[in-house]
């Protein structure tokens, strides 16, 4: 028999006759032969909501006992999903991330997946038994603590659980159905892509598409994983994410995504030397803050400016790292601008093609839009504009690209 892994969000789980109606789906994949494996995240805005009880209770909530509190909401939605089976007459069990043998590294809060061991869940499998495996969470090696893994954590989980079990497929099943060439809420004439390339989708989901993370797109892409994204509430072919080459490509852009979570940090007068860019950096990597974009300019008199991006919550503590390492390293001073976001034009297409970064300015600049930084990998070309020009760049670059034909 085949296994396959289906993961359910939380607007898909928000209530109880949400709960049923997902049970029913689960049930027709188990009447089509298959053994199942169902990850689930917490019911809505759970997490959300035990986020704000503990701020009621400390504005530094402990990081261990944070994470020992979100992990309850999976809890809840795997008990009521199995109940929902169960009362339907169909056998299941609900285990949490320890007891499916998810290992992570001790890192609260955002914790990786070390590996599976998926003993239990094959052994609940064979009794004839609907797995439901709580999402976004599991354990570390020596503690034995739980540990969550951060936003889209239950993605991850999902892709990994696939992968341990040898699953034909991963099921993503959300509010939305399936993803599209740009955020449909921004873009009413974007269209749903029937399928798409790892490449291509680690690059969106990166660069702001939140229909997946992008750590369950890395896994995925490392396993040969293919993923089905498509909507829990209604009937409708969904997109298929995988390692093959699509079968019908007409646009070289496959996708526009956007990003508001964008803080900009430049260091002004910053003496060219050796060591000073790693003597700012390095600090910021040992605080566990990513920085994305860095642009250093050319220097003049050996002075240059150096500015980069970091996610707007972390834009607080990286100015309290980054202001006394300039003044160390002879910098004139720093500044910080949270007012900003990303656009990015991502598709396989562009690589090895000339003319698309010239035909992105070109569509910007015809709308007045001002490019602060750009960056680009081989499929991937991404500016940083004002957030309050966002809206409009998606959809002058959606149209310019005429993606509403693919």
């Amino acid at each position: 028999m085949n296994v396959i892994v289906q993961k359910y969000g939380g607007s898909s789980l928000a209530d109880a006759l949400k709960i049923k109606s997902v049970a029913r789906r689960i049930i027709k994949a188990r009447e089509k032969g298959d053994r199942v494996v169902v990850v689930a995240s917490a019911m809505g805005d759970t997490t959300d909501e035990l986020v704000e009880l503990a701020l009621q209770i400390t504005d530094q909530p402990d990081k261990r006992e944070m994470d020992c509190l979100l992990s309850t909401g999976e809890l809840v939605s795997c008990a009521l999903l199995a109940m929902a089976l169960k009362s339907m007459g169909y056998p299941a069990v609900s285990l949490s991330g320890a007891q499916a043998g998810i290992i992570t590294e001790k890192a609260y809060g955002a914790a990786r997946i070390l590996r599976v061991d998926p003993a239990r869940i094959q052994r609940e499998l064979e009794a004839g038994h609907i797995v439901i495996v709580a999402g976004f969470q599991g354990i570390t090696d020596d503690t034995t603590d739980v540990t969550t893994l951060g936003r889209g954590g239950s993605n991850t989980t999902a892709v990994a659980l696939a992968a341990a079990l040898g699953a034909r497929v991963c099921e993503m099943y959300t509010d939305v159905e399936g993803v599209f060439t740009a955020d449909p809420r921004i873009v009413p004439e974007a269209v749903k892509l029937r399928e798409i390339g790892f490449e291509e989708m680690l690059e969106m989901a990166t660069y702001g598409s939140n229909v997946l993370h992008n750590r369950s797109v890395e896994l995925a892409e490392l396993y040969n994983i293919p993923i089905l994204v498509a909507s829990s509430f209604v009937e409708a072919p969904g997109t298929l994410i995988h390692g093959g080459i699509p079968m019908e490509v007409r646009n070289k852009v496959r996708g526009i995504t956007q990003d508001l979570n964008v803080a900009q940090i430049t260091v002004v007068g910053v003496p060219d030397k050796p060591g000073v860019a790693a003597a700012l950096f390095e600090p910021l990597a040992k605080a566990g803050i990513s920085v994305d974009t860095i642009v250093q300019t050319a220097s003049i008199d050996r002075v240059a400016e150096l500015t980069f991006t970091v996610a707007k919550n972390d834009m607080k503590k990286a100015m309290e790292i980054v202001e006394p390492a300039a003044r160390a390293a002879g910098a004139r001073k720093v500044t910080a601008d949270a007012s900003m976001a990303k656009v990015s034009i991502v598709g396989t297409g562009m690589q090895n093609t000339p003319g698309y970064a010239a035909r992105m300015f070109r569509i910007l600049s015809e709308k007045g839009i001002n490019i602060e930084l750009i960056t680009t990998s081989e499929i991937r070309i991404t500016v940083i504009i004002a957030a309050d020009k966002v809206n409009e760049a998606v959809r002058a670059l959606h149209k310019g690209f005429e993606l509403e034909k693919v």
